[in-house]
């Protein structure tokens, strides 16, 4: 059994630093880099690039709404056709970096209130996939296992990678809760290391609720910007390597509807 760890990064901007992405590259198997809508700037980008080329870790582009002052995290609507094109701006912005530096871009995850809201909306969530996927057609798309973002991806026919979350709670819908609840975010990286290792084990999400929700599970996130996102992403692979669950990238799964066929298997 294995499993991927990733993380979001190169949220910095300009003298304001964001988390601590040099440390989490010695530890996660993928990064998630911010494109410059809702965090990070050419300079981040390159800089969180250039080490997870030399540290061998497979690098993604994170794309969000823009909204650099509330960091991606507010839910702002904008005319599908105007999401796509930002989408496809900053998965492009990553191709010219990686292009320039050397580096292959692997994936793509969408981010924070993006994110959320395409968990809850297939038609939305198909709608930043086809932008994606037109700008960079051989990327895997990680999705929020169990939700309309997997199932738009299925619906394109699109590689995937099912990801599930070390440092947040679920509702009963697969859905995170809401980060303004208590309990929302998981902050005990003990905590999370056993949570992952029974998600993984149990190939399931296992809600606030306690009910289990069956999915393949390809890859786990640690947010970058929690000041335990070091000690949770360290406690996650530590514990997982100690029951005996490899940690590696993902090759990411194809699947119209029901279960998908891993491609690494």
């Amino acid at each position: 059994m294995h499993v991927d760890l990733n993380a979001d990064m190169g949220e910095s901007f300009g003298p304001w630093n964001m988390g601590d992405d040099a440390a989490l590259l010695e530890t996660v198997t993928s990064a998630n880099i911010a494109c410059g809508a809702h965090a990070g700037d050419p300079d981040v980008m390159a800089t969180t690039m250039g080490i997870a080329l030399e540290k061998g870790v497979g690098v993604g582009s994170h794309p969000g709404l823009p909204d650099l002052q509330g960091f991606g995290r507010r839910r702002i609507q904008m005319p599908l056709a105007s999401l796509q094109n930002s989408i496809r701006c900053q998965v492009g912005a990553t191709l010219g970096m990686a292009a320039a530096l050397g580096a292959n871009v692997r994936h793509i995850k969408l981010h924070g209130a993006l994110g959320n809201m395409t968990s809850e909306d297939e038609e939305m969530a198909r709608a930043c996939y086809e932008a994606a996927l037109s700008a960079h057609p051989d990327s895997i798309l990680v999705v929020l296992a169990a939700t309309a973002q997997e199932r738009a991806a299925r619906s394109l026919g699109a590689r995937f990678a099912c990801e599930i979350f070390a440092d947040r709670a679920y509702n009963d819908d697969a859905t995170l809760v809401d980060r303004r609840l208590p309990g929302a975010v998981i902050h005990d990286a003990d905590l999370a290391g056993k949570r992952m290792v029974e998600m993984v084990k149990a190939q399931a999400i296992i809600t606030d609720s306690g009910k289990r929700i069956e999915t393949p599970i390809d890859t786990i996130c640690c947010h970058g910007d929690t000041p335990e996102a070091v000690e949770i992403a360290a406690s996650v692979r530590r514990t997982l390597e100690a029951e005996g669950i490899a940690v590696k990238t993902f090759e990411g799964r194809t699947g119209s509807s029901g279960t998908g066929v891993s491609l690494t298997r």
